[in-house]
């Protein structure tokens, strides 16, 4: 059965695979500003714009009126590492701003702020997948799954990463193709 927490977890599968390239650039020591920004644009795009919208607008809203606390507990948590993943991301942000007006310097703080982001998003996955989605599963019905699907499915196809779904996956390929 398709589901809307399935869904998120495939998202999950792709925004791995692009914190896998984002390790495999720091392995490497990359100096690519090019492959630094795409990485940032997929994870604005994608991990943040696409996934994290549909878990803060329609599925943290859902699981709050079957009972969920949005302070406290698991959403609360959720919404906290997604603020620190945008921290991260600002950091990097800035630091290939300032790299590519010539600080050599900068370059370590895109490192440190991908690092970071690396561990947070790992860590963030396992605790949706084992536990958040679990708790959805067990607390929404077939219905709301099947609305809350319907709305993923929608939010899928309202321009991310410049056109539909799709386009992000072969984004993140393109950027894996470079680190193989």
């Amino acid at each position: 059965m398709k589901t809307a927490t399935k869904n998120l977890e495939n998202d999950h599968v792709n925004i791995l695979r692009l914190i896998d390239v984002m390790d495999k650039m720091l392995l490497v020591k990359s100096r690519n500003t090019e492959h630094f920004e795409k990485a940032v644009n997929l994870i604005k795009s994608y991990a943040d714009g696409l996934h994290h919208a549909k878990e803060e607008n329609h599925l943290f809203p859902l699981m709050v009126k079957r009972g969920f606390s949005s302070v406290q507990g698991p959403i609360a948590v959720m919404l906290h590492d997604h603020a620190e993943g945008r921290d991260y991301v600002k950091g990097m942000t800035e630091g290939i701003s300032e790299y590519k007006k010539g600080n050599e310097a900068a370059l370590a703080k895109i490192y440190e702020n991908m690092q970071g982001y690396i561990i947070l998003l790992r860590n963030h996955i396992a605790k949706e997948n084992n536990v958040l989605f679990r708790m959805a599963d067990n607390a929404l019905s077939e219905s709301d799954q099947d609305v809350l699907l319907e709305e993923f499915l929608k939010v899928e196809n309202e321009g991310v990463c410049g056109g539909v779904l799709k386009d992000c996956i072969t984004a993140i390929e393109k950027l894996e193709s470079a680190y193989k």
